[in-house]
This record gives C-alpha cells, structure tokens and sequence, in this order.
C-alpha cells in the first residue's frame, strides 16, 4: 500500500509538472499601476515564447523570471508562480516617484526609496519639479524631504517645485499663489514644515497669502513673510 502511494504521487507529479500553462496572467498592486503596461511585463514573463501554452510547467524558472522582471527600471518587486490550474502569475508594484528632476543630462524621476527611475512613455506623474545643484552629497537628506512632502496630502498638492542652491539651501513654489517658500538648509525640516502648515492654514482665513513674496523658514521657531 506504502509503495503504491508513492508511485501514485510521483506519477501524478511527473504528469503535473509536464502539463502545458493555460495562460499568463500580470497582476498590479499598489497605488502606482501607470508606468508600465501590462503587456511589457508579460512580454518578461512568457521570455522568448510566442505562445505561454506552448510552455511547461517543468520548464519554468520562476526565480529568473522575478529577476528578470525586478531588473525592469520603473518595477519595484514582483512574485512569480503558477496558479493549481495552470495558470502563470505575475504579482507586479511598480515604482513610486516622489519627485522629477530636470538639468543639463535629461530628466528623470526620484522614486520612494531615492533611487532614479526613467520617465515613462505611458504616464507622467503629477510630483515636485527638482533644479539646481543636484548632487550625491545632498541626495540622502532631500531625498528624506521629498518622502515628507509625498507622505503628507497638504504637501503633496502645495509644493510643486524645489530650487537647491549651491549652499544646499532649498527653495520652494507651491501651486496656488506666487511666494516662494525659503526652506533653509536641510535641518529641523520635521519642526519647519509643522510651521508652515500652521502658518498656511492662519494666512489663507485671513486672505493674506496673496500679499508675500516670501515665506522664510529658516529660523525653526517663527516663520517670516516678506511682502
């Protein structure tokens, strides 16, 4: 009985991993599902074959397919498997920009962890314009203000635009009025746009946002408005 057991489930296996897949199937996850089509990663996912039913399960390399569709620049991870009714899989989250960075070499995003991600001819994300001095030494940190900015909905609809300048300080548009908002260095960036949000929600019912110029924060513990 023990070895009849064994020899109906290796060749109930061996029958299995030689059957042919149904169909493929991408599945997105996430907020960001725009960048890239589902064709593109299906194109990953079934390699050089023309057809996915004319692929067998036991010649399938999931781990090289996940690497393969993880090394697309605009996907953030991917889980690839085969469904009990044949069907292969693809769980696919793309990457999140935060912000688009415009100089001299071209234009690109800044995803969520603070990596570059190319732009994508499918979408174009609605996220802060970076210009001016741009360099490794700084990315950490702005890359740090930028999640801030794209975590917190008054940000994310105010701040369109930041200016590094060559002292590292940041300068700042927002999207309703002409004031520039001087952020300062990249220090107490936490306490500085605590006061800002504070001093936004006071100025707008008292209908004086339109006046300034702007909008010092430099100094953590006021904000100063030049007209």
């Amino acid at each position: 009985m023990f070895a009849l057991v064994i020899f109906l489930y290796s060749f109930t296996s061996n029958r299995n991993s030689h059957r042919k897949l149904k169909k493929s199937e991408v599945i997105f996850v996430g907020e960001n599902n725009n960048f890239v089509k589902q064709e593109s990663v299906n194109k990953l996912l079934i390699e050089n074959s023309s057809d996915v039913k004319s692929i067998a399960k036991d010649e399938l390399n999931l781990n090289k397919l996940e690497n393969s569709i993880n090394a697309h620049p605009m996907i953030q991870k991917s889980e690839v498997f085969v469904s009990v009714d044949g069907v292969l899989k693809a769980v696919v989250q793309q990457k999140t920009p935060v912000a688009r960075v415009v100089d001299e070499q071209g234009s690109f995003y800044i995803d969520y962890e603070g990596n570059t991600m190319p732009l994508s001819d499918n979408y174009t994300a609605r996220v802060p314009l970076i210009s001016g001095e741009n360099n490794l030494k700084n990315k950490k940190k702005l890359s740090e203000i930028l999640k801030m900015i794209y975590d917190d909905e008054f940000l994310k609809k105010n701040i369109i635009g930041i200016q590094v300048l060559s002292d590292e300080s940041l300068l700042m548009s927002n999207r309703n009025f002409d004031y520039q908002i001087d952020f300062g260095r990249m220090l107490n960036e936490e306490q500085k746009f605590k006061n800002y949000k504070a001093f936004f929600q006071k100025a707008v019912l008292d209908s004086t946002l339109y006046k300034y110029k702007k909008i010092s924060l430099r100094f953590t513990h006021q904000v100063v408005c030049t007209k």
